[in-house]
């Protein structure tokens, strides 16, 4: 079915191709971004704040984008969000040109915070939109193994080529890896451009507000998915107050280089490629409601590993197991919602579960760098690294429990 999939339906082909080149460039970002980040600035709340200001548009802007989801061309949507990614790259690309690098500078760190926010804002247009897009060109039967396809490519290109790719480029030059993303996302606005979705069923929208109130009704009387969102905002807090504090991490305790922190994200995307291709059979063999159980087991076992060891090895594996149970998480509410959710509302309801889902990751970035900061002076530094993985493991524990008590999901 999934080699199907790419042979002889274009759009998804079109679809699948922007998603490898876009992550592609999401991949050589997520180290080149804070790897400028800490040249720029060694105080972990300022480098928290730049990845703060990335994920604040999902909590600024989730629930009207997804509104204009549901209103506008969503291919062209996708189009649009990544021109500006493009040209917000060219923009990062002059700041490492245009002043000293290598030095911290304030003004020079307060750009690239608001570069980042602007590129979040692209980003949540650009995954409402590709996320509300997939089920009007792949048979709903086919969702889990197409998104378990998607997300496979993805990771090899996000986590497997992209931060060893970066690690080399930045290696050449600091400018590289953003010259090199803003040609891939103007490459992923021409596919995008060049599929052919047919025209959505003209209907009567009614008022900003009223619209997002329907949205709003519908997931209060679907309690299943909103118990889902919630939990995943919780999730997503702790894993990326993680990810923030990682770039830190890997310098101090674990001594790595641009080039080593890139490696040791890929060991992430050999878990994520794996849970891809395993999880939408594991799904049916366990069902829903056992697959969310595994995969929130799981979670735990990468914080211990960060939280108490400063081992090169035990982090790649903390990473693998990381990128393989959120993987499973992912492909079977993904799949859950795009099934149960209307047409007509996706792209509202999809917005307000990522508004509880996403809109939390800023508060665990600027928390976890707070965390370090203030418990820096009487710890240590290596102690204080250490800590948001130790409290993040206690919290995803009772987490755990929370769901076995109270998920239901059919």
């Amino acid at each position: 079915m999934s080699n199907w999939l790419i042979a002889r339906n274009r759009n998804y082909r079109l679809l699948f191709s922007g998603s490898l080149s876009s992550n592609l460039a999401d991949g050589i970002s997520v180290v080149a971004l804070p790897w400028l980040a800490t040249i720029l600035s060694d105080d972990p709340v300022m480098i928290a704040m730049v990845a703060a200001a990335q994920r604040l548009p999902w909590f600024l802007f989730a629930l009207p984008i997804g509104v204009l989801t549901d209103r506008a061309d969503r291919r062209l949507l996708m189009v649009r969000a990544d021109l500006m990614r493009a040209l917000l790259m060219g923009a990062t690309l002059m700041l490492t040109l245009g002043g000293d690098t290598a030095e911290p500078s304030a003004t020079a760190i307060w750009a690239l915070a608001l570069i980042a926010l602007l590129f979040g804002t692209a980003e949540v247009i650009r995954d409402n939109a590709a996320q509300t897009l997939l089920p009007s060109i792949v048979a709903s039967k086919d969702l889990e193994r197409a998104n378990g396809q998607m997300w496979s490519g993805e990771q090899i290109t996000n986590q497997f080529i992209g931060p060893p790719l970066a690690g080399l480029l930045i290696a050449g030059s600091l400018a590289l890896p953003f010259a090199i993303d803003a040609s891939i996302y103007a490459l992923t606005a021409l596919l995008i451009w060049m599929m052919v979705i047919p025209a959505r069923p003209k209907v009567d929208h009614a008022r900003f507000w009223q619209a997002l109130r329907d949205g709003i009704t519908w997931m209060r009387a679907h309690g299943t998915i909103l118990r889902l969102a919630i939990m995943l905002g919780l999730i997503n807090a702790i894993f990326v107050g993680g990810l923030t504090i990682l770039v830190l991490y890997a310098q101090d305790i674990l001594q790595l280089s641009a080039g080593g922190y890139g490696l040791l994200l890929t060991s992430g995307a050999i878990g994520g490629v794996i849970g891809g291709l395993v999880s939408p059979r594991l799904a049916q063999f366990l069902g829903p409601r056992h697959s969310l159980l595994l995969a929130l087991a799981l979670f735990i076992l990468p914080h211990l590993l960060l939280g108490y060891t400063s081992s090169t090895s035990f982090a790649a594996l903390a990473l693998f197991v990381e990128s393989l149970s959120g993987m499973l998480w992912n492909v079977v509410t993904v799949s859950y919602r795009q099934r149960h959710i209307p047409d007509d509302l996706l792209g509202r309801v999809n917005s307000i579960y990522r508004f509880f889902g996403w809109g939390s990751m800023p508060l665990g970035s600027i928390a976890a760098g707070t965390l370090v900061k203030l418990t820096e002076p009487t710890l240590g530094r290596e102690a204080a690294l250490h800590l948001p993985y130790q409290t993040g493991s206690v919290m995803l524990a009772l987490l755990l429990i929370y769901g076995t008590l109270r998920l239901r999901v059919e």
